[in-house]
């Protein structure tokens, strides 16, 4: 034999190898099982990032950065004016007099939402263990868990009414928190705005059918509650009051990210926290559910992630309309979870970073 045909002989083995990988990978991305069912959805309209209110800036990158922990996704601040957040690790913090911090306690899940009741009680959305309330001195009291007899999946954030009554989110009855992420492969809306009335104790579905309920705020006059769709990139809003009382009406629609908390502001205003930012790549997507599949094996594969380090505080006037956008993409202040205005101040909580942003308000 000669050295040709010895040389064709050792190659062979080789390209049958490198066959059989190419075939492998290309089965895996089309044919691999995948933990969602997804459907098909509208196209998007134009991403309006860039443009309008929404002109390119990195104002949000001149804040101040406090240690906090891992996490401070929610801020709220007791009759005191101390700050509270929570952590990914179940603690509740404190902010002590010398600008530290101290432990309140934990809640044995993942606190999200804080808002403070009319007696001191600080009660938690907590996206594991449901909708409670902790003391000064940290006892914890579980509120409610299940409704008609099905746990809550992902309680999320929530709004305290002048008359009592706990306005939150359930974000979604098919994933828990941790697997939330699959929402935007999935694109099957099954949300809900919440109510619980600490008198009686009872619990009601507002709205359902939502696209990942999350942020929750109730309007100056409580007319309204917002509840923010994080995979819509939209507000809704539920009248509580009026002609239009039990009926609901879009607040705003193509955010330019994925929102997440919301917050009361002065005068009527709110203000949205956008944890990443849309990419025209995802929005394609959305008409195509096999597309969706085929993406998220590729990111198992590589480990990657949808989610930018690009987040945006954007403040609506009354009515809905954008007034302010500020925004970094340096990953100074990334995955963005929640802006509360204070004294002249904006307080940034985050899912993942392990400190608080504080920024002058504009």
């Amino acid at each position: 034999m000669s050295q040709s045909s010895l040389e064709g002989v050792k190659k062979r083995p080789l390209l049958s190898i490198l066959i059989g990988l190419f075939t492998l990978f290309i089965g895996y991305l089309l044919l691999w099982p995948v933990p969602f069912d997804p459907v098909a959805g509208p196209e998007r309209a134009a991403n309006p990032a860039g443009t309008g209110v929404f002109a390119k800036n990195n104002a949000l990158a001149k804040a101040q950065l406090v240690e906090s922990g891992h996490g401070p996704e929610g801020i709220a601040f007791d009759a005191q004016g101390r700050l509270h957040t929570g952590l990914h690790n179940g603690d509740v913090l404190r902010q002590k007099s010398d600008d530290g911090f101290e432990l309140v306690g934990n809640t044995g899940g993942r606190p999200l939402g804080l808002d403070f009741d009319a007696r001191g009680q600080l009660i938690i959305a907590d996206g594991i263990a449901g909708l409670i309330s902790m003391a000064p001195d940290g006892t914890v009291k579980t509120l409610a868990t299940d409704f008609e007899g099905k746990r809550m999946l992902f309680v999320d954030d929530l709004a305290i009414a002048k008359d009592g009554k706990i306005y939150f989110s359930d974000a979604s009855q098919r994933h828990a928190y941790g697997a939330d992420i699959i929402e935007i492969f999935e694109r099957r809306p099954t949300g809900r705005l919440m109510v619980y009335n600490p008198r009686d104790k009872s619990l009601a579905v507002l709205l359902d059918d939502l696209y990942f309920a999350n942020g929750v705020a109730l309007s100056e006059s409580e007319d309204f509650v917002l509840i923010n769709e994080t995979f819509d990139h939209r507000i809704m809003r539920y009248w509580l009051k009026g002609p239009k009382a039990g009926t609901s009406d879009v607040f705003i629609d193509n955010l330019p990210g994925y929102i997440d908390n919301i917050t009361e502001g002065p005068n009527g205003s709110f203000w949205v926290a956008v944890v990443s930012a849309r990419t025209d790549d995802l929005d394609a997507l959305v008409p195509s559910p096999f597309l969706r599949k085929v993406v998220w094996r590729l990111l198992q594969l590589t480990g990657g992630s949808p989610a930018l380090e690009h987040s945006y505080a954007v403040k609506l006037d009354a009515t809905g309309k954008p007034l302010v956008s500020l925004e970094d993409d340096s990953g100074h202040i990334y995955m963005m979870t929640s802006v509360l205005e204070r004294q002249g101040k904006l307080y940034l909580g985050s899912l993942t970073n392990h400190a608080i942003g504080i920024l002058e308000a504009p």
